[in-house]
């Protein structure tokens, strides 16, 4: 695969996805850096998403609920371009047919080089960055290449 350098702008896309059992943590992990996240884009699964909005006003883009398909449309967003940071408060003691989910947000995430917090205190590490609210540079596949380099073996 071929690779290139984007630039993150310092008003990052950030996902916010929960599971069930850790919806009242990431609400309380979003009161905790309200000031923070007003200075971000805001982008969450269905449910998840609702229950931001109501408990801490700040304003998020909300996408489907999680088992009707959300989960695929974070990462859809992250292959466009379109989100920059992942918090993914999982419960890894869900119930196995949410590994699937899991397993694919995070190899997409990976692959396209974006932060992830999957808990409580990785998400504070990761905000807690001086990246955080300033341009960085990232690594990401060049499909475009790829496919040009495909094109003229062909």
């Amino acid at each position: 695969m071929e690779f290139k350098q984007v630039t993150l702008g310092a008003k990052k896309n950030i996902a916010l996805i929960a599971h069930d059992n850790k919806k009242q943590d990431m609400v309380a992990w979003c009161k905790e850096h309200k000031a923070e996240l007003l200075n971000h884009n805001l982008y969450a699964t269905g449910t998840t998403g609702m229950i931001i909005e109501q408990d801490t006003g700040l304003p998020i883009k909300k996408l489907i609920s999680g088992p009707l398909g959300g989960d695929q449309q974070v990462g859809a967003l992250i292959t466009q371009g379109e989100v920059d940071v992942l918090i993914f408060f999982w419960d890894p003691f869900e119930p196995m047919p949410h590994d699937p989910d899991v397993k694919a947000l995070l190899r997409i995430a990976a692959v396209w080089n974006i932060p992830i917090a999957c808990n409580h205190i990785s998400a504070d590490f990761l905000i807690a960055s001086p990246l955080f609210n300033s341009p960085s540079p990232r690594t990401v596949p060049d499909y475009a290449a790829y496919l040009a380099k495909r094109a003229v073996s062909l």
